[in-house]
């Protein structure tokens, strides 16, 4: 394993294939994140999940695999809740964790088979057992019918499930998590049916911070396929939900992703945030499945984006989701240079002095002019962030970032609309060794992309159309952990 291709701020395993985040829950002091993993491979292969937790979402301790594929198949995405009042049984009287998965069957001559099945743990997730009544939930006609979210629904006293069936999802509830009944399905004349619906994530927040103006969020993420260049992302609906059925707002008419970049894929959210926290916190597969199998990484493959903090925030265009890094990222950051009211003379200069592969970038520009503002720059590579003023566009250029010839349609440039407020765009930029995450107008604009450039390519440089412009703020942080190299 080479350390310039494992990120600092990161989280992969420590060897072979990984891919969507899991089971996610807040049980006890630590966060929980298993994932789809291969063990015996560096690409896709039997599944099996992965598990790591952390007290502080940025540094993660790698734990024995908890899910091995068995009779029924492999293990397949899925999600974890506490069952706080022992609703299944399984816990004696006392809360515990329970995961819901996609057992996911090769047969042969035969589509493969895919059932939702439980496992609970009574040593804090250390060690898991199957239940002995699985599969709990099958269906006769979908193909494609995996990927469970389970919520526990406080108006109706009940747990609903999400999951991803061909392309809808559909909703089940339960009283005890393992006897199911259909709900509703969701999709069909709506939303972007591009590729296969995978990975749905059902939760409730409040609007603009409003408790009595909450929306309902269903994420669906949209499996490549070979005629979008896009490949696989992330979609969101907003509107209502009663327990049993979904309905969309008007907004949610129109296509909205998550992310305007490529390499945020499967992303879902933690279960069982305290409610004295209060945050939906979300984290994301950092591939996309165009290239996935073929990153250039040595001994692992595959990484997950940088915690995110979800919200709603209301917008001319309706209720929009923003995203904003995890706030206990802000323990990681050293301050090395800080401007205010800067020309871009001197704040070209500025930067041109740094080297560094690892950092965060935070600038306030003025959104009247085009900027490229130049990352993880070396003699023959560079990453562009840029803003174009005439298409009111911000975008991530990875056209010359690096190593990219293991896939036709790695290299490229990936654009999002960014709405400047106040004539201004604000960014934050997280550069770790191979990749870039921009967040910008308060988290509405969002890009997260994969790089590959040298060691050596760790320059950084700024230009705008106009000569003249003066940024209001620029700062540029290290970014260190303890015991991280």
């Amino acid at each position: 394993m080479s350390a310039h291709d494992r990120g600092k701020l990161h989280f992969s395993a420590k060897e072979n294939w990984l891919n969507d985040p899991n089971g996610m829950v807040y049980f006890e002091g630590e966060y929980h994140l298993f994932f789809q993993h291969h063990p015996h491979g560096m690409t896709h292969g039997p599944m099996y999940w992965g598990h790591a937790v952390s007290r502080d979402l940025t540094e993660w301790e790698e734990l024995d695999i908890a899910l091995f594929p068995d009779e029924h198949g492999m293990i397949f995405s899925g999600s974890a809740v506490v069952d706080w009042n022992d609703t299944t049984g399984f816990f004696g009287g006392e809360p515990g964790l329970v995961a819901i998965f996609t057992h996911h069957l090769e047969r042969e001559g035969q589509p493969a088979l895919q059932t939702q099945s439980l496992a609970y743990s009574k040593d804090r997730g250390r060690t898991w057992t199957k239940y002995a009544g699985n599969p709990v939930l099958k269906h006769d006609d979908y193909i494609d019918f995996r990927d469970p979210k389970v919520l526990w629904h406080e108006p109706t006293s009940r747990w609903v499930m999400a999951v991803a069936c061909g392309d809808t999802v559909c909703f089940y509830a339960s009283p005890d998590l393992k006897e199911w009944t259909f709900g509703s399905e969701f999709g069909d004349g709506i939303g972007s049916h591009d590729g296969v619906w995978e990975c749905p994530d059902l939760f409730e927040l409040a609007v603009d911070g409003d408790p009595a103006r909450s929306r309902w969020v269903l994420l669906v993420s949209i499996g490549d396929a070979p005629a979008v260049e896009e490949g696989s992302r992330t979609q969101y609906f907003t509107g209502f939900f009663d327990g049993a059925s979904f309905v969309p707002d008007a907004a949610s008419q129109a296509v909205r992703w998550l992310d305007g970049g490529r390499d945020n894929y499967a992303g879902v959210t933690w279960s069982d945030v305290p409610k004295e926290d209060g945050r939906r916190l979300l984290i994301g597969w950092m591939s996309n499945w165009k290239y996935a199998n073929l990153t250039p990484t040595e001994g692992f493959r595959g990484a997950m984006t940088l915690p995110r903090e979800l919200a709603l925030a209301s917008t001319p265009s309706g209720d929009t989701l923003v995203q904003r890094p995890a706030r206990e990222l802000e323990r990681a950051l050293v301050p090395l240079l800080e401007l205010a009211d800067a020309p871009l003379a001197a704040a070209a200069e500025a930067l041109a002095a740094l080297r560094l592969d690892i950092c965060l970038i935070r600038a306030v520009l003025p959104a009247q002019s085009s900027f490229v503002l130049e990352v993880r720059k070396g003699a023959a590579e560079t990453t562009e962030i840029g803003f174009d003023a005439k298409l009111g566009q911000l975008y991530v250029d990875r056209t010359r970032s690096g190593r990219s010839g293991f896939h036709p349609q790695f290299a490229g440039r990936h654009a999002v609309a960014a709405e400047p407020a106040d004539g201004r765009i604000e960014l934050d930029i997280w550069v770790d060794r191979t990749s870039v995450e921009v967040f910008a107008c308060g988290g509405q604009a969002v890009l997260t992309d994969l790089i590959y450039p040298s060691p050596g390519s760790d320059g950084f440089s700024l230009s705008s159309e106009d000569p003249e412009l003066q940024l209001p703020s620029l700062r540029v942080f290290a970014l260190e952990l303890p015991g991280r190299g």
